[in-house]
């Protein structure tokens, strides 16, 4: 008798989740900036046991030119497990991948073969518009009730408010702008949720002028990009608080909740101190019934000569560790810290999410280091966007930021390339010798992993 069974990719906790079985092929966005090429998907093959282990084994070009593929996801992921799910039935089928210049998204469909993934469906820019107000789709998240979309533009301009909108599980039609009442939040970038406790948490990058033509230094300078979270009323779509972590702190980014659903507190990564070049991490957590920040890593900038630095640099005679990505293992133990800029990838401890303790280093790339892998000469770029397997045995990355971004702080033309690190039992990171992928002229970015990863899943079960 057939049974209508949820996807076995769905799972009720973090725990169960981690027991899941390795991912046998990587998803990795690549960006064609400025050669007059499309943007694509390609498939990498990370089982350790297959002939093609680190090859890429199919690329889906996408059918324009200049999207600028950005922070894609699942349709549907565990969330769907949630008591007051209304889809518990949907399918982890579907990669909805936003091109964050073009305002276009795709729909793409993983089966019936997973290695050679499909365009099934193009929303383009105008419905997204028409329907939410809103352009520049930028991350998405899978909802237990519709997938979330943040935009970083709103208007006929593209200069109002960011925020967010949703798209229908069934048919991906956009549904419309998601907030009801938006408080003092006007920039927009990351976001995610503490689904159990009704909250979202959104951060904030700058308008579309601040980063489409590349970052604007005089609007660095005056503290104009975003340095602010906001915490919403997940049910009443409401901004209840907003706190500023100081004008000092710039280009607020990514945001990583602890997964376990009990947990009130995240961390969230903020770019750049004008006092000092450093990056920094911060945690959110409950103080008296009220959201509160604190700033528990400071990562310094290196001292460096200018005829190193690119142009935007060369009056600082430092480099900027520029950390642009965060990623938290499933278990909440390990945080993954990406130093773009300087070229490093850092572990922490943060079980006590208060007192993080550096557990492992892996230096590649870097403004002034240029690191090289065993398997590369010296390379530009630098770890730049993370994914962590379920299990928290293995780490990937890539080295493109943002195409015109990349170009001021690596004006010789960075290549893109992937690598996998292999964390120790009881902490530590080890690079894997024989895992680099060179993408030649196209740049790499978001990855996700078949079957989910650590930045896909939201559940509803304490582990």
């Amino acid at each position: 008798m057939p049974l209508l069974r949820p996807d076995p990719t769905f799972y009720p906790s973090p725990r169960k989740a981690m027991e899941a079985p390795p991912e046998k092929l990587a998803y990795v966005a690549t960006l064609n900036y400025g050669n007059g090429r499309p943007d694509a998907l390609a498939v990498v093959d990370v089982g350790p046991d297959s002939a093609k282990y680190s090859q890429i084994i199919s690329t889906l070009e996408m059918p324009h030119v200049g999207d600028e593929l950005h922070h894609y996801g699942w349709n549907s992921c565990s969330s769907a497990l949630c008591p007051y799910a209304p889809h518990p039935h949907l399918e982890r089928r579907y990669l909805i991948v936003p091109g964050l210049r073009s305002s276009r998204i795709y729909v793409i469909d993983t089966k019936p073969d997973p290695a050679h993934p499909h365009i099934t469906k193009v929303i383009e820019p105008e419905e997204i518009k028409r329907h939410s107000g809103y352009s520049r789709p930028h991350t998405i998240h899978c909802g237990p009730e519709a997938i979330y979309v943040s935009a970083l533009g709103s208007g006929e301009t593209g200069e109002g408010p960011g925020g967010i909108f949703t798209l229908d599980h069934f048919n991906f039609n956009v549904q419309g702008a998601w907030e009801k009442d938006r408080g003092a939040q006007k920039l927009a970038y990351d976001f995610w949720w503490h689904i159990a406790y009704d909250v979202m948490i959104t951060s904030e990058w700058g308008r579309p002028s601040q980063f489409e033509n590349g970052l604007i230094l005089e609007d660095l300078l005056g503290s104009r990009y975003g340095h602010n979270l906001h915490f919403w009323d997940l049910r009443r779509r409401k901004n209840i608080q907003t706190v500023d972590l100081g004008k000092e702190y710039q280009l607020v980014f990514e945001l990583r909740p602890a997964h376990e659903p009990d947990k009130q507190y995240g961390f969230a990564g903020v770019v750049l101190c004008l006092k000092d070049l450093s990056s920094s991490i911060w945690v959110w957590h409950q103080e008296n019934d009220r959201w509160a920040v604190k700033r528990v890593i400071d990562i310094p900038a290196e001292p460096a000569d200018p005829k190193d630095l690119p142009p935007p640099l060369k009056d600082f005679k430092a480099v900027p560790p520029l950390v642009t990505d965060i990623d938290l293992s499933l278990d909440d133990r390990y945080l993954y810290v990406l130093c773009w800029g300087t070229g490093e990838l850092r572990q922490y401890d943060v079980s006590d999410p208060f007192h993080p303790k550096l557990t492992g280093s892996v230096q590649l790339g870097g403004i002034v280091r240029r690191q090289s892998h065993p398997k590369s000469g010296p390379l530009l770029g630098a770890p730049q966007m993370v994914e962590i397997s379920r299990d928290g045995k293995r780490v990937y990355f890539t080295n493109s930021l943002y195409g015109v971004v990349d170009d001021q702080f690596y004006p010789d033309k960075l290549s893109g390339w992937m690598v996998k690190v292999d964390v120790k039992p009881e902490g530590g990171i080890e690079l894997d010798r024989d895992f680099f992928i060179d993408f030649g002229e196209t740049r790499a970015h978001q990855v996700r992993l078949q079957g989910g990863d650590a930045s896909t899943d939201t559940f509803c079960f304490p582990s």
